[in-house]
């Protein structure tokens, strides 16, 4: 039987699928598919059949090629419908030509088309709803993606940035911007804090909205649904809001579609907007040989809409956790600022020292983090770890609360007091002597210039013993006679004002001169040195979260000594980590440079600096660390921020 020519099959029309998706379909068992470069060449006995869509249609009507001959009239041409949008294989549908078995008749032909076509169509409607599952599954796989990694993110700024980048990606828009509901003085108000855009560079600067319907996004903030607008230019005169072009005007851009959709906690609340502008599609061109991609900008679908919705939904959670973090961070910013200055309260002469420690400590880790030689080439310390160094150097005296005042601001070796109250014996001891001398004059009718002379050795004796004993107050370094006078005024007597004889000085009193060094005994030291171990124990009650776990330890070692001679744990090297290295350095110069204190005068940075290397060369500090901070100059870039 003849072969069919064109007239039996090129009114055939398919419409939704593209030649490409058909081509993909065929079964590949029945016909072959093969690609025609150059003639159009069928061998004998084949019959072809040309898959086309209908806006190559009429280069396919086209007269035959001569090559064909004879073969002209074994050509089908099927005309398929309208490409789908974003069909990326449409082009490939011209000069594709199918072999059906030799011999066969028309309306065996025919047969088979029409099979064809049902298998294709069977076949379509499974690839389509495989294809809509891929899409919900990778839709349901980014949103989960996004949710972790929102939830990760704890940079503030990086986390808005985050959100408008995926919400653009998972709807392909081309642009957007992201609107917080942030309080006023007169109310609430939406502010403008992450824009984006693909097409056009341009310079952001955060700004604020009044929260009425007049904008596109005061409008879904309160009315708390999403708005899907196909043509910003192009809105409803009983719209109450309007699109501002001011953005378009200054930067050259096109407005077109836009998607606003509000950022709802799960209570309901709304905490900001997400706009959406844009959304592009890419195709290739329905016809020829070339595969140039096309862009088009075409409004927002359905599915478009409930996706930036759960988007929304967890980047206001994120939000709402981030913002809740930062007020949790702020709450106790807010208790360690009163903890430090309950501290200072009970020692006022040491205002500032701990927030300078602060500040040395973190300058001198983030100088050994940035050192590329010597043993600190491979330190680093993060950013949460100098927060966690921060904390501990800021809280690491606050164990002072739990000494008695009496001891912690002890500036002279007698207690407060106590040189007036020996002052006061002394006084009563000139009177005393006095009464004495005259007693003994009466009795033994000395001359009035024998009186005279006794009472000033008398006087002279007191007096002698007083500057002694002011000497001896004083909390520096003990001298070898002043010690020794002092050890002779437990001999000293006076008869106080009921006329019984007591001790000058008392054996306390005495042993408190004494002291050779500073003004604190043995027993006072000790209770002063307390103060880290009551800070260890105050910073353990606190639930740290897991970043700052180990503020209790660095604050608990800062009097520890490399050579194992600190307190109160005697560590040795190997158990002094590097920011407790930091901390201790930095407390050391703050103690030695600060102002002056009333037991010990501040002594000049250079000699501070000498001071710090002499503990460097007995092995008490860390002698490169010390370097770094001679080096760097940390005791002025630090406390200079």
């Amino acid at each position: 039987m003849p072969p069919a020519g064109p007239t039996h099959f090129q009114r055939v029309l398919f419409h939704g699928r593209s030649a490409g998706e058909l081509l993909f379909l065929l079964p590949e068992e029945k016909l072959e598919a093969r690609r025609v470069d150059g003639a159009w060449r069928l061998s004998e006995g084949e019959i072809g059949l040309v898959l086309a869509d209908a806006d190559v249609a009429r280069e396919l009507h086209a007269p035959p090629p001569p090559s064909l001959g004879e073969a002209a009239d074994r050509i089908g041409v099927v005309v398929l419908g309208e490409s789908l949008p974003g069909n990326a294989a449409s082009f490939w549908s011209a000069r594709v030509f199918f072999s059906l078995p030799e011999g066969a008749a028309s309306h065996h032909v025919a047969r088979a088309v029409k099979s064809l076509f049902r298998i294709l169509e069977d076949r379509a409607l499974s690839a389509r709803a495989r294809s809509s599952l891929a899409a919900r599954t990778e839709e349901t796989r980014a949103l989960v993606e996004v949710g972790i990694a929102l939830s990760a993110e704890s940079d503030p700024d990086r986390l808005l940035e985050t959100i408008l980048t995926r919400a653009r990606s998972l709807t392909q828009a081309d642009a957007g911007s992201l609107y917080l509901i942030e309080p006023g003085e007169k109310g609430d108000l939406l502010k403008f804090v992450q824009a984006q855009n693909d097409s056009v560079r341009f310079e952001f600067a955060e700004r604020t909205l009044p929260l009425d319907d007049s904008s596109i996004a005061g409008f879904t903030a309160r009315a708390g649904e999403p708005l899907n607008l196909a043509d910003v230019y192009r809105l409803s005169q009983d719209t109450p809001y309007r699109f501002d072009p001011g953005f378009d005007r200054r930067y050259g851009y096109t407005s077109r579609s836009m998607l606003a959709v509000p950022m709802k906690t799960p209570q309901g609340r709304t905490i900001g907007v997400l706009q959406l502008l844009n959304r592009t599609r890419r195709t290739m061109p329905s016809g020829g040989s070339t595969g140039v991609m096309r862009t088009e900008v075409v409004p927002f679908d359905e599915e478009n809409v409930e996706l930036a919705r759960s988007f929304a939904a967890q980047a206001a959670v994120a939000v709402e956790n981030r913002r809740l973090t930062e007020n949790i961070r702020r709450l106790f910013e807010g208790f360690v600022q009163a903890s430090v200055t309950a501290i200072e309260q009970r020692d006022p002469t040491t205002s500032g020292h701990s927030e300078r420690v602060a500040k040395l400590s973190c300058g001198l880790a983030e100088v050994a983090d940035r050192c590329d030689r010597g043993p600190y080439a491979s330190f680093q310390i993060s950013r949460e770890q100098l927060r966690e160094l921060r904390y501990a150097a800021v809280l690491h005296d606050f164990g002072k609360i739990g000494v008695r005042e009496q001891v912690l601001v002890k500036a002279r070796k007698l207690p407060p007091m106590g040189l007036d109250l020996v002052r006061s014996r002394f006084d009563q001891a000139v009177l005393s002597s006095a009464a004495e001398i005259w007693e003994r004059a009466a009795r033994e009718g000395l001359a009035e210039r024998e009186v005279a002379r006794l009472m000033a050795e008398r006087q002279g004796a007191l007096d002698r013993a007083w500057r002694a004993i002011q000497k001896a107050n004083e909390p520096s370094l003990l001298a070898a006679e002043v010690s020794a006078e002092i050890a002779r005024l437990a001999e000293l007597t006076y008869r106080d004002a009921s006329g019984a004889e007591a001790p000058l000085v008392t054996r306390e009193e005495v042993a408190f001169l004494s002291i050779p060094k500073g003004s604190l005994t043995g027993n006072e030291r000790r209770e002063i040195e307390s103060h880290v171990t009551q800070s260890f124990r105050f910073l353990t009650t606190i639930p740290w979260t897991p970043d700052l776990a180990r503020v209790p330890d660095i604050a608990y070692a800062h009097h520890e000594k490399l050579d194992g001679s600190g307190y109160p744990r005697k560590l040795n090297a190997s158990d002094i980590p590097v920011p407790v290295r930091a901390l201790t350095i930095s407390d050391i110069y703050d103690a030695l440079a600060a102002r002056d204190r009333p037991y010990k005068k501040a002594v000049p940075n250079d000699r501070a600096l000498e001071i710090l290397r002499a503990e460097a060369g007995r092995g008490l500090i860390d002698t490169p660390l010390l370097d770094l901070f001679i080096e760097a100059k940390v005791f002025e870039t630090a406390l200079a921020k």
